[in-house]
């Protein structure tokens, strides 16, 4: 056995790197401070309802992506799939939807239904998507060759329109008021997001490369976590890393809250930058661009709050993700809402007791919000009820009696994230706090290392600025393969 390596944290950029360590011969083990894997892929129970606070839209489902590669060699593919019709749906308060079908002549018309007028901009966005769907452009540039990379290049420059358009402007094109209104919220209720990501996404889906695994999140982890046991990896835990240990500005292992030390060849964390920089190194190995990043992170309002509800209903008629337009706004958690969005899970039966379902309303608001809050737990407590019962009336005029259907209810925020993730201001615990798709994709990502400091390194959303699960399970994989050339080895995959 080669080097042994300490890895603080079984998120997937963790995971990852403790899977190819092992592939390569690597002596790994993981210090995980939760009592289960996954990190932020993560999900609960409640009243027998299942509460994924993770799993949006899963690439990586086709054979023929590279994505699905990646997740092949981390034991998470091939997996029993679910997939939906559409990316979203949108419903106005008089009735009409817009759905946003996967099937590009389905897709196409339905919208003409919607608003015949507007046909030759309907047909411009699905001869966009189609032409997205000929190229798997995030796998070639984040796991292709050199080669591979260059190939895409021709694409993005015929495609070149699409970058610098936003939602919202493209949303501009139509006529119709109702599209107006709901176009520019197709991706995760954010209008200022390119375009591209759009038709890209849309594009992986009509390629049956996007689905949902079934059991969600949890059972995603695990599966991965499987994998690297059977390789031969430790995982430890409710074994918190506390600090860092260094000699002669060398990483040789950490120390656990229990005070016990344990020493490696090389250390990389899965956790939170701040708190591994600030914290668990003790704010030594710095410059001004880490240190800028290791400042308070700037407060903006972002996805601060979930409400779940586990419902006495039958979910499986609905869409999958639903973005419901009010017809007057409404202020939850000190922010004005005009729309609000959810996911329902009526297409896993797995996730709910038989004939019953689960919904998530996912909401906008800030951390000083809740932090404030947080400071008298009795008045968190309510603040979190009204919540609640302010998207079940909300709920109960698009869905008439679910509020009596009710049987479970949940409110994490900001503050739930940090609580049990360890993240500087919840999940979005990147340097630039904002979560950058288009940043990972051609950037690559930030550093994995820190000045001043040998035989470490960091994997996961800090040098990947990305929510999605594939981008940071690549950075561990990204990583172990330039420990392996370092170290005069041939990378193994497999």
């Amino acid at each position: 056995m080669g080097k042994s390596i300490i890895i603080i944290g079984a998120g997937m950029g963790g995971l990852a790197s403790g899977i190819y360590g092992q592939l390569n011969g690597y002596k790994t083990r993981i210090f995980e401070m939760h009592s289960v894997p996954g990190g932020q892929c993560a999900a609960y129970k409640r009243k027998g309802y299942t509460f994924d606070v993770c799993i949006h839209h899963l690439f990586g489902c086709s054979p023929q992506s590279k994505i699905n590669m990646l997740w092949r060699e981390l034991g998470a593919m091939p997996r029993e799939l679910v997939y939906t019709k559409e990316c979203v749906s949108v419903s106005s308060p008089n009735g009409k939807m817009f759905i946003d079908y996967y099937d590009l002549e389905r897709l196409e018309q339905h919208l003409k239904e919607l608003s015949p007028g507007d046909a030759k901009v309907i047909d411009e966005y699905t001869r966009a998507i189609a032409a997205f769907s000929k190229s798997d452009m995030w796998g070639k540039m984040m796991l292709g060759s050199t080669w591979s990379m260059i190939s895409v290049i021709p694409f993005m420059l015929s495609s070149g329109k699409w970058f610098k358009t936003s939602m919202r402007q493209y949303a501009e094109r139509f006529t119709d008021p109702f599209l107006k209104k709901a176009f520019p919220l197709l991706e995760y209720s954010e209008p200022n997001l390119p375009f591209f990501i759009h038709l890209a996404k849309h594009a992986y889906g009509y390629n049956k490369d996007i689905a949902w695994p079934a059991g969600g999140a949890f059972e995603f982890a695990r599966s991965i976590e499987r994998r690297y046991r059977e390789l031969g990896g430790e995982v430890f835990y409710q074994q918190k890393v506390v600090k860092i240990i260094t000699e002669n500005d060398r990483a040789v292992g950490v120390q656990t809250a229990d005070g016990s030390e344990h020493r490696a060849d090389l250390v990389i964390s899965n956790a939170d930058g701040r708190k591994t920089i600030m914290d668990m190194l003790g704010g030594r190995y710095l410059n001004d661009r880490v240190r800028a990043y290791c400042g308070e992170p700037q407060d903006e309002t972002n996805w601060a709050v979930h409400v779940f509800l586990g419902v006495d209903r039958d979910l499986s008629g609905e869409p999958s993700s639903l973005v419901m337009l009010l017809d007057e706004p409404v202020e939850i958690a000190g922010h004005v809402n005009e729309s609000i969005e959810m996911q329902f899970y009526g297409f896993d039966k797995t996730m709910a007791p038989a004939g019953k379902g689960v919904i998530k309303v996912e909401l906008v608001s800030s951390y000083s919000y809740w932090k404030k809050l947080y400071s008298d737990r009795a008045l968190y407590g309510e603040e979190k009820e009204k919540v609640a019962e302010t998207v079940i009336s909300l709920l109960e005029k698009r869905f008439p009696g679910i509020k009596s259907q009710v049987e479970a209810v949940d409110v994490p925020t900001l503050m739930t994230w940090e609580r049990y993730m360890g993240g500087t201001h919840g999940f979005a615990n990147m340097p630039v706090k904002k979560f950058s798709i288009s940043g990972s994709l051609f950037s690559r990502g930030l550093e994995t290392t820190l000045p001043g400091l040998s035989n470490f390194h960091l994997v996961g959303v800090w040098v990947t600025s990305a929510g999605a699960l594939f981008a940071n399970a690549l950075s561990g994989r990204t990583l172990m393969k330039s420990i392996c050339k370092n170290d005069g080895k041939k990378f193994r995959s497999a």
